[in-house]
């Protein structure tokens, strides 16, 4: 268990006023960080993808120049949020949701056990990588970014994108590219540091206006509940007071970015902790990282809204929340 933390009224004032000065100096020196993931070789980021698929993602994920790692587990978590089980209204089944015609032409025996299942992962994320691969192979002679190419093949057809010398000019396809490719950049692992994001600060100041506010379990917010919410509430309110939607429970907000290393943290990143530390899915709670090794947090029922420090023994990871990255998030998962 963490260790219960007591501030005084004046402890409060005096730690605000540091957490303002912290915010602005971030943001002035931030200006000469690097932007993203760089180039080269993609790795996972740490326990982004649960560990029973990590390293068939990381294997597979290589499997042609048009994909990688990050990319594919951008589209099993699009697809099925990791759920090996999943079954869409449309029939499309398992974690990377074939429907049956195209399992029954694309689904490969990953595993080399002699069947290919479509709801075993060992078999269906090497599917979702060779189905991936003979796509941009049909679309290999189009002009453009071959990764674009063939994720616009992949949702409006390999036909489609020949058609137009591109990703064609439909609304649908435009945004599923856009989507993984931002996607993308939560499972991937940094190569350089991360750029804070412009809205941290404002999300910080929501948040600590609700210091001593009592935790409500499933709280959000709203007047019915007295202003009161619960830790992914809390989180969510913050970040939708500088225009960000977030997800409304903590292991899909992990999604909503970049992971910053522990010893990288910047004011506004979001910190979560878990009760496996190999699995994003176990996500249970999640604060506001204010700087200094501590974070604001509805931590449980019974407490409020306060300022908590990074101690726990589940810290799991951080995410630098960016606008994009949030809007790229599917909205049930």
């Amino acid at each position: 268990m963490r260790r219960a933390w007591v501030w005084a009224i004046a402890a409060v004032g005096a730690a605000l006023s540091f957490v303002t000065l912290l915010v602005v100096g971030v943001y002035v020196v931030a200006g000469n960080m690097a932007n993203g993931v760089g180039d080269g070789s993609v790795g996972l980021a740490r326990n982004a993808v649960p560990a029973a698929y990590a390293s068939i993602v990381q294997r597979w994920g290589n499997l042609c120049r048009a994909i990688n790692p990050a990319l594919l587990a951008a589209q099993l978590y699009q697809e099925s949020g990791f759920n090996p089980n999943a079954v869409s209204p449309a029939k499309a089944q398992g974690i990377a949701q074939f429907i049956p015609g195209t399992w029954a032409t694309h689904g490969i025996d990953g595993n080399g056990d002699g069947v290919a299942d479509v709801w075993d992962p060992r078999d269906a994320i090497p599917s979702a990588a060779s189905y991936d691969c003979k796509l941009a192979a049909e679309v290999k002679d189009v002009p453009g970014d071959p990764t674009a190419n063939m994720l616009a093949a992949y949702n409006a057809g390999a036909y489609a994108v020949i058609k137009y010398g591109g990703v064609p000019p439909y609304g649908e396809t435009r945004n599923y590219v856009k989507t993984i490719t931002t996607l993308a950049q939560s499972f991937a692992a940094p190569v350089q540091r991360l750029s804070p994001s412009r809205q941290a600060a404002g999300a910080i100041y929501f948040a600590q206006k609700k210091l001593g506010t009592p935790y409500l379990w499933g709280g959000e917010g709203t007047a019915d509940q007295g202003g009161r919410f619960d830790c992914s509430g809390l989180t969510q309110a913050a970040y939708a007071s500088v225009g960000i939607r977030l997800p409304r429970v903590a292991n899909d907000q992990y999604n909503a970015g970049p992971h910053p290393k522990r010893d990288e943290l910047l004011p506004g990143d979001l910190v979560f902790f878990s009760k496996d530390p190999t699995d994003s899915r176990a996500i249970h709670h999640v604060g506001i990282y204010v700087g200094g090794g501590y974070m604001i947090d509805a931590p449980r029922t019974g407490a409020v809204i306060r300022f908590d420090p990074l101690d726990g023994t589940d810290y799991f990871g951080a995410t630098r929340v960016t606008a994009d990255g949030a809007k790229a998030l599917p909205t049930p998962v």
